[in-house]
């Protein structure tokens, strides 16, 4: 832990000596969707919102970790069975991404940006509302998800403004009834950010 504190202090201490460096609060609403892969569950998006903290290390190529709380989810539904359930999910989310600005002057940048994202599930709850208890269960959620973020970005004198695509790598639920599913979140992301420093 200490050696990790310690390599993150340089890091900072260089980009604000070599490069631009850049920190503050971040905000944003997302929509996302759990795909499946079952023809008898159709899946619905589900609003969320996130809040946090982003970096930005660099000048014209930089590097932007981000650490947010994040909620999220999705609806499945089958009329065959007539189930319904909502899946809603909080979790911490650590994307690093890689920018360039294609627009670089003093009060205005157009930015385009792309990198992984680790997402640590902290909390979920499955809300039912169909006439019979559908088949997810608290303990199908994997607490460890990973994905890939891409989207451009405005900043605007202190203020940032970024729209995102993310999509999932791996399977965020693990099975359903006993059955594999290929679930995957996919999350359109809006978010506002202000620069302290």
């Amino acid at each position: 832990m200490k050696k990790t504190f310690l390599i993150l202090c340089l890091v900072v201490v260089s980009a604000m000596v070599f490069g631009q460096f850049t920190i503050g609060p971040k905000i944003g609403y997302n929509a996302s969707k759990l795909s499946t892969n079952l023809d008898t569950i159709k899946s619905n998006f589900r609003s969320g919102f996130q809040f946090g903290l982003f970096a930005r290390l660099g000048k014209r190529v930089y590097v932007q970790p981000e650490l947010y709380y994040t909620t999220q989810g999705g609806v499945f539904e089958s009329n065959l069975n007539n189930w319904k359930q909502t899946v809603k999910l909080g979790s911490l989310d650590v994307p690093v991404l890689v920018g360039f600005k294609l627009l670089d002057n003093e009060n205005l940048n157009l930015r385009i940006l792309a990198g992984p994202m680790a997402s640590f599930v902290v909390n979920n709850n499955i809300d039912e509302a169909g006439g019979v208890t559908g088949p997810i269960k608290d303990a199908d959620i994997n607490s460890v998800n990973w994905a890939i973020q891409a989207g451009t970005g405005i900043d605007l004198w202190f203020l940032t403004f970024d729209i995102r695509y993310q999509i999932g790598l791996n399977n965020l639920i693990k099975e359903i009834s006993d059955q594999s599913v290929s679930s995957k979140n996919s999350v359109w992301v809006l978010s506002l950010g202000w620069k302290i420093l």
